[in-house]
């Protein structure tokens, strides 16, 4: 598996958990090359977490729009 998929399902994960409508927020692409470890530790924190106030999930969209490249 390479870091695109692994990134894809921790987002799709991600996104269900948090049931996300608008699941264009979250596409895959455009990562930085480091920002696999970060995701995986929002991962965790997401799955671990029963629910989540709606500004915690916007919390953690902002942050996962954080460790995208800036175009």
């Amino acid at each position: 598996m390479n870091n695109q998929d692994v990134i894809a399902d921790l987002l799709n994960d991600i996104a269900t958990k948090l049931k996300l409508i608008n699941m264009q927020v979250l596409k895959p692409e455009g990562f930085k090359e480091d920002a696999i470890e970060d995701l995986k530790f929002l991962h965790k924190m997401v799955m671990n977490k029963p629910h989540f106030s709606p500004s915690e999930m916007q919390a953690i969209v902002e942050e996962i729009g954080s460790l995208k490249v800036q175009k």
